[in-house]
């Protein structure tokens, strides 16, 4: 399985990443995770990436696509992956489909778990009140949610556009959500 994970905050992406890479037996590549790699590997791409992140910016396309494509070619990626935060633009979709080919691989699929602004919201402020993140206010969750469904119509419907984009919902008990996940990608 080579997929993409697409999903609002709060929806469940973490949780079902982990259920789905143990399934497939696949690594979940997390841009956060390859991001702190490299800043704490001290590479070249990670201190460029702590400039920008250091300044309160969004690390650049160039960076980011740099540090996806480096860890794809590592070996265990190699019979498939799960991407978490990757894509996040078309433009870095289709930078990820000239990694691909230059693997000699192409993207299964593209899963959007879906769920309604207003439970995820419920579920981040319950999640904010027990980790005690005194900045996940609803204000600023709601705002996240704008920002994501802003920024995500442009690459679903990308997806959409090549037919590799599964919609799941990603409401309901954990495992009746994963049920639904495998069946998509068997699909």
């Amino acid at each position: 399985m080579r997929a993409v994970l697409l999903g609002p905050p709060g929806a469940g992406k973490g949780t079902q990443a982990a259920r789905l890479t143990e399934r497939f037996g696949v690594p979940a590549i997390s841009t956060g995770d390859i991001f702190r790699a490299n800043v704490k590997g001290g590479t070249e791409l990670g201190r460029k990436a702590q400039e920008y992140m250091n300044a309160g910016q969004l690390v650049p396309d160039e960076v980011t696509n740099a540090m996806v494509r480096a860890r794809l070619a590592e070996d265990d990626a190699a019979q498939g992956f799960l991407l978490d935060g990757y894509p996040r633009n078309p433009e870095q979709a289709v930078e990820l489909d000239s990694m691909l080919a230059d693997l000699g691989v192409v993207l299964d699929v593209a899963i959007e778990i879906t769920a309604d602004f207003d439970v995820v919201t419920e579920r981040l402020l319950k999640r904010a009140e027990i980790e005690g993140r005194a900045d996940d206010t609803e204000p600023v969750i709601r705002k996240r949610l704008e920002v994501y469904s802003t920024s995500t119509a442009p690459l679903t419907a990308f997806y959409a556009g090549k037919g590799l984009l599964v919609q799941v919902d990603g409401l309901g008990e954990i495992d009746e959500v994963t049920d639904r996940l495998v069946a998509a990608v068997a699909r």
